[in-house]
């Protein structure tokens, strides 16, 4: 295990309501969400699906993102695809203070 770090990614106003943004920590793409609640969500930017594939440009429904290759639907709390697809990405956890937002790495 590696130590754990926190990254601040910026004020919250970078990140546009149900659009995906990838950002860049120690070389690994992180894609970051902020859902229609304003809650925040940090996953890998790699698709789970054996052919792999981007995740920040998906579409965001409530707390899922679905895949944008491969329509895979992933909630963003725990990183596992939903049934009948199989398969998990790594989450992040992620905070927001005062208006800055910070990615635990």
């Amino acid at each position: 295990m590696g130590r754990t770090q926190t990254v601040n990614m910026g004020h919250i106003n970078n990140f546009l309501p149900q659009i995906g943004r990838v950002v860049v920590i120690e070389g690994k793409e992180v894609a970051v969400f902020r859902t229609s609640d304003d809650s925040f969500y940090a996953v890998d930017n790699s698709s789970p699906h054996p052919k792999g594939g981007p995740l920040a440009e998906g579409i965001i429904s409530g707390h899922y993102l679905y895949d944008p290759l491969y329509d895979w639907k992933i909630d963003l709390t725990t990183g596992m695809v939903q049934a009948p697809d199989q398969g998990e990405v790594a989450v992040y956890p992620i905070r927001v203070e005062h208006d800055e937002v910070h990615i635990e790495f």
